[in-house]
């Protein structure tokens, strides 16, 4: 059920992460210029089209792909989960892939994506107390390390 990404994934990869961006950031970034105008599937298909990013990316495929993680060395860079297949235990389950697996052992997560969050915390993360302005925004990113 959990496959490296390849090049066919693409145009569903891009599909999951701009609804999901639009989704849970839209309310927090408060920006529709970037969630309509600059956030569009083709686009994220033509950044995703790189191997550079394939190389690092699992997606969940049960016949249809529902979610991804990207790894890099130790670290969850993003991990997101089509809308429609929210809280059915896909994201839990590339989570603990990729800490099986990969021995990843921290993360970035949007301060106020409090779900987010919650998620990570309930899979052994906890904020490091560690932040960061999201670039571009007046947001922060908290650093999220998982307990051993």
């Amino acid at each position: 059920m959990i496959r490296k990404a390849e090049k066919r994934d693409i145009s569903r990869i891009a599909e999951i992460l701009v609804f999901a961006k639009r989704i849970k950031y839209r309310p927090i970034f408060q920006n529709d210029d970037y969630s309509f105008n600059e956030l569009q599937v083709i686009r994220v298909s033509q950044e995703y089209d790189n191997p550079e990013i394939l190389n690092y990316m699992w997606v969940y495929d049960d016949g249809i792909v529902k979610g991804l993680i990207h790894i890099i060395g130790e670290e969850v860079v993003e991990l997101y989960v089509d809308y429609f297949f929210w809280e059915q235990g896909v994201g839990s389950k590339l989570l603990e892939f990729a800490k099986d697996k990969f021995g990843v052992s921290f993360l970035w997560a949007l301060e106020k994506n409090i779900d987010a969050i919650r998620f990570y915390e309930a899979h052994g993360f906890h904020d490091s107390g560690e932040r960061k302005p999201e670039e571009g925004t007046a947001e922060y990113l908290i650093k999220m390390v998982l307990e051993r």
